[in-house]
């Protein structure tokens, strides 16, 4: 039987065990579950890698535990502005949009933009324009709405502070979010989405959506999905660093990843994580933070959903 592996997260920070309610924890392994699945069940049939980790975003971006879709913080002038990007490591092709508010799945919309237009990146208005000319339903805020998000924002709404959601240390919902995956035709690909920093201000975009900082894929080398402290992650050029590691000093998947995360981002004051993915299957899930929600499966039988560091 051919291999097919998939990885998805949901966020890197500060998950101390404990700070977590078990009724909330079951509901994020419950959603990381059902994302792993939707993508699994893709690549079993022998689906292709980009629509494995398009139908595990989806699921997570209708999830109002993650940041992304229904989830998405609230900005500055209290309104929601996501991003995300898609990437085929087959053919490099690529796909990401950025500040654009009431589109449920903006990992579609992304992949929308790579294969029915000459651009890899669209933002804001023209995104909007281009999404509405492909037939998007534009949701009003009250969709976006969640409790949880607003006390965030009301909790800095008027001053200059930014909150990065993963670094709050409370019982508390955050995480970009991500997916990579191998397919049996041994394609991989990789897709990121999030609603950015509570608070933002001034169009501000992370790395989720900069093909090469929060999102790569290459069947030369890897597929990576970054989340974290997306100012550093672009700074380090994250998800390309792994891959150029892979192909420029013969590092493992495991050893490349490692040496981005572990060291090479926290030189530069960056913490976060990545999920990657190599042509032979091969996972990686580092981080640097107390915990990233994270799941795997492969075609052998290996799975796993976790959110804290191994003991």
């Amino acid at each position: 039987m051919k291999n097919y592996s998939i990885a998805i997260h949901g966020g890197a920070g500060t998950l101390v065990k404990g700070l977590m309610t078990e009724a909330l924890e079951i509901k994020y392994k419950n959603a990381l579950q059902a994302a792993l699945d939707a993508g699994s069940k893709v690549l079993e049939e022998s689906g292709t890698a980009l629509d494995a980790v398009e139908a595990a975003v989806v699921v997570l971006e209708d999830s109002p535990l993650f940041n992304a879709g229904k989830g998405a913080v609230f900005t500055h002038t209290g309104t929601h502005e996501m991003d995300a990007a898609i990437m085929d490591g087959k053919n490099l092709e690529a796909g990401a949009v950025s500040l654009i508010t009431g589109i449920k799945n903006p990992i579609s919309l992304s992949r929308d933009i790579m294969e029915k237009s000459d651009h890899v990146f669209l933002a804001g208005d023209g995104a909007m324009e281009f999404a509405a000319k492909n037939g998007y339903e534009v949701k009003d805020a009250d969709y976006f709405y969640d409790e949880v998000r607003y006390q965030q924002w009301q909790n800095i709404k008027g001053s200059d502070k930014f909150q990065l959601d993963h670094s709050v240390k409370k019982d508390s919902k955050f995480g970009t979010v991500g997916a990579v995956a191998l397919d049996m035709q041994g394609n991989i690909a990789a897709a990121t989405s999030t609603g950015g920093m509570t608070n933002k201000k001034w169009g501000r975009v992370g790395d989720s959506p900069m093909i090469g900082a929060g999102t790569y894929a290459n069947n030369e080398t890897c597929a990576v999905s970054c989340t974290g402290s997306g100012e550093f992650f672009i700074r380090g050029v994250v998800a390309y660093d792994v891959s150029c590691l892979m192909e420029y000093k013969g590092l493992s998947l495991e050893e490349a990843a490692k040496e981005v995360i572990q060291n090479r981002v926290l030189k530069i004051g960056g913490d976060g994580g990545l999920i990657a993915v190599d042509t032979k299957g091969n996972i990686t899930m580092p981080f640097n933070t107390e915990g990233m929600y994270r799941a795997f499966k492969k075609s052998n039988g290996d799975t796993s959903v976790s959110i804290y560091k191994e003991a």
